[in-house]
């Protein structure tokens, strides 16, 4: 479906992208998985043809990009990071306002705007204006505009930022149903569930390269790493956390009120981690041993924690 080959990009003295190379199949969910800065909005500007590459050649359906621009539009469809709307006009008049600019209009524009804001469960507010709506429904009127003129592909570039747990969930949910129907997305986030839960395949990308790929199973098969350690505590101290921080570094992961320890011996590693707490006077109130997750690939893989 589609074929990226040696994309890269510089701004200034900045490379934002170096030598990424994808190759996405038809109805395949694929995740971009990085922190912010990484280059993840850069390669979907690129892909959508909303940026050109300093240096690289795309393909859809065999076909080249750049050789075939129109064409090729005409397939994909876009969710933007920021909301693309305007907040002075109701959700059928922003529909109607997209559906134009692609081309649709007249019956064919007014049923498919009717069926996109039923699927998304805004038709009771659809005559409300974009600027009374909440976070989550905005996001959800930003994916009904992608949709409009039935993209092959969509491009969704981190399409729940900002959005309440509930919201995030109905989102999901109608990712997961255009999935179900075959659709072929490209979706960026810096969150580990999401990328677990959505995802066919994920390549985690940082400082502008791809430096794994594959599906969640092949990505813990490939790591050294198979086990964690979590520990629940309190009374957090700064100099003991540091020295933890010191000891296991490129394997500790320090959240608010629990470390999480990347492991291939979890069991004879458990003890003086133990005594290493006591010693910082962490007060540890549960301790548990799970198998490995995406976030402590992303910490073996780049030596920090994705949201650094």
């Amino acid at each position: 479906m589609l074929v990226a080959k040696n994309l890269s990009k510089s701004y200034k003295e900045l490379k934002a992208l170096s030598n990424v190379n994808l190759s996405i199949k038809k109805g395949e969910l694929y995740g971009m998985l990085g922190p912010n800065g990484a280059g993840k909005t850069t390669t979907i500007s690129i892909l959508s043809s909303l940026l050109k590459p300093d240096r690289g050649e795309i393909f859809y359906e065999d076909k080249s990009l750049y050789q075939n621009l129109s064409e090729c539009k005409k397939l994909i469809g876009v969710v933007p990071q920021e909301i693309a709307l305007y907040e002075d006009l109701t959700a059928s008049e922003n529909l109607n306002f997209w559906g134009t600019m692609y081309g649709i209009k007249g019956k064919k524009l007014q049923t498919k705007s009717d069926e996109l804001l039923e699927f998304l469960g805004l038709t009771d507010r659809k005559n409300h204006k974009v600027k009374t709506y909440s976070g989550g429904m905005k996001r959800r009127i930003n994916i009904a505009a992608a949709l409009l003129h039935d993209p092959k592909i969509v491009f969704m570039d981190e399409p729940t930022v900002g959005i309440d747990p509930q919201s995030r969930n109905l989102i999901f949910e109608v990712i997961e149903e255009l999935h179900s129907r075959g659709l072929t997305m490209i979706y960026t986030t810096h969150y580990m569930e999401e990328a677990e839960r959505l995802c066919d395949r994920i390549g985690i990308i940082d400082e502008g390269k791809i430096i794994a790929e594959g599906t969640l199973d092949e990505l813990k098969a490939s790591s050294s790493i198979k086990e964690e350690i979590h520990l629940k505590y309190s009374n957090p101290q700064k100099n003991g956390l540091e020295k933890l921080s010191e000891k296991y570094k490129g394997q500790l992961l320090i959240n608010k009120d629990h470390l999480i320890l990347s492991s291939s011996q979890a069991n004879a590693e458990l003890p003086e981690l133990i005594q290493l707490c006591s010693q910082s006077e962490l007060l540890l109130d549960k301790i548990d041993i799970r198998s490995l997750s995406l976030e402590s690939i992303f910490l073996e893989l780049t030596g920090k924690s994705l949201r650094d």
